[in-house]
């Protein structure tokens, strides 16, 4: 599978489950601003986090982005 055909396998289904529960996604777009503005990093990069790490609890999002920073 090519790189340009995963982007447009992925694309549905994302927004298949923002319109599944539009309160949800609103819920969780506020959740990473706060995570984002209280860490001083870009919404991009928590996104990045809870995609990669597959949770959305708070504290693992920011063990992850603590984590990332002593790298830095």
């Amino acid at each position: 599978m090519t790189l340009q055909s995963e982007r447009t396998s992925m694309a549905p289904n994302r927004a298949k489950a923002d319109n599944a529960d539009p309160i949800a996604a609103a819920k969780a777009e506020e959740e990473i601003a706060y995570l984002a503005k209280r860490h001083h990093v870009t919404p991009a990069i928590v996104r990045e986090i809870v995609r990669r790490i597959g949770s959305g609890e708070r504290g693992a999002v920011q063990r992850e982005i603590e984590r990332g920073k002593a790298r830095r």
